[in-house]
């Protein structure tokens, strides 16, 4: 690992999306020397000719360096490449390019999943120091045959792991006035809801106060103080509107209490949201995905920035999806980008 300029996979996400275009959108960006991207080598993990149209549509003065191995990025990057010159490693087919805009297609799943994994894999033998990811549809990930709720459990079972989740953390700013920024960790995610509660268990939510606070004190540099969301509607109202608080939520916060985190709870959502806006709290566990997905993306929607906790690599990623709606269009957003850019360059250096 480089620590002073680590390298960087970029992953193209679904070339139907906005992946491509974010990417080549953001690029000069990455080097203009500025605090809000540290120095680092990204390199794409994608194909060059969507690279390529990406850059055209964005009007971006850059050309595009297909490359086969990571040998030349590692060796002499600033030399050869740069906001002016894109290396870009083939990962994905031909077949890539030939998907129309904004739909869903089994071809763009099969790309954005070769991508990833090979970015994966990259990261897992230590040639790149991190992966930033640019979103998938999850739809067309199923239609190539991969049947994965989303990018963390590719990510999970790649890498051998059963503990993870998936957390958003948006940085100093907008309406936060902690100094260290937010994190979010769910303890469900992409699931149906009637699956919500046979997922929730005390060894579930343990685990997810363990690895936001792990994560909150690199951040922070000091043990961080967490919340914990309750699952039912006024939290419960002691038992009145389901025991679930009683009975699984709050035995798992005793218990993490009990190996020495700072955790409380059980608060309701909207409570506990907006006492963590106000510096009250480091880190939130929200019981399910849009507890956690909605507050956040209020406060912060083009800022916040996706994480995989418990993997034994980097990875962090918008936090928007493939906005087929606006895709190939020149006009999607490149904030959260350049966001998930440095929040994976403080991470590697730490």
């Amino acid at each position: 690992m480089n620590r002073t300029n680590p390298i960087l996979g970029l992953t193209m996400g679904d070339p139907a999306g906005v992946g491509p275009e974010i990417i080549a959108a953001a690029w000069p960006g990455f080097f203009d020397g500025t605090e809000a991207i540290p120095s680092c080598r990204p390199v794409v993990y994608g194909h060059p000719d969507l690279i390529r149209r990406a850059l055209a549509l964005r009007k971006i003065n850059a050309t595009v360096t297909p490359i086969e191995t990571l040998d030349a990025v590692q060796a002499d990057y600033f030399r050869q490449f740069g906001p002016n010159n894109i290396p870009c490693l083939t990962a994905c087919r031909d077949e890539a390019c030939a998907v129309p805009d904004g739909q869903i297609d089994p071809r763009a799943g099969q790309a954005a999943y070769d991508c990833l994994v090979r970015a994966i894999d990259a990261a897992k033998s230590g040639v790149l120091d991190a992966i930033v990811t640019a979103p998938l549809n999850k739809k067309s990930l199923n239609l190539a045959g991969h049947n994965y709720p989303g990018h963390t459990e590719i990510l999970a079972d790649r890498c051998g792991v059963e503990d993870y989740a998936m957390m958003l953390y948006l940085g100093p700013g907008d309406y936060l006035v902690s100094p260290t920024g937010l994190a979010v960790v769910h303890v469900t995610l992409h699931t149906a809801m009637r699956n919500v509660f046979d997922q929730i268990t005390q060894a579930s939510v343990l685990a997810k106060c363990h690895l936001i606070r792990d994560f909150m004190w690199k951040i922070k540099g000091s043990e961080p103080r967490i919340g914990v969301c309750s699952l039912n509607c006024h939290n419960g109202e002691e038992g009145l509107f389901g025991r679930e608080e009683l009975d699984i939520i709050r035995p798992a916060i005793d218990q993490a209490v009990r190996d020495g985190l700072d955790a409380h709870g059980t608060f309701p959502p909207d409570t506990l949201m907006l006492a963590a806006r106000n510096g009250e709290f480091d880190g939130i566990v929200a019981m399910i995905h849009d507890q956690g997905h909605i507050a956040v993306k209020l406060m912060g929607m083009h800022r916040a920035v996706n994480i995989t906790l418990g993997l034994p690599i980097i990875r962090t990623s918008v936090a928007h999806g493939t906005a087929f709606d606006r895709a190939w269009q020149g006009t999607a957003k490149i904030t959260s980008l350049y966001e998930a850019v440095r929040v994976a360059v403080l991470l590697a250096r730490k």
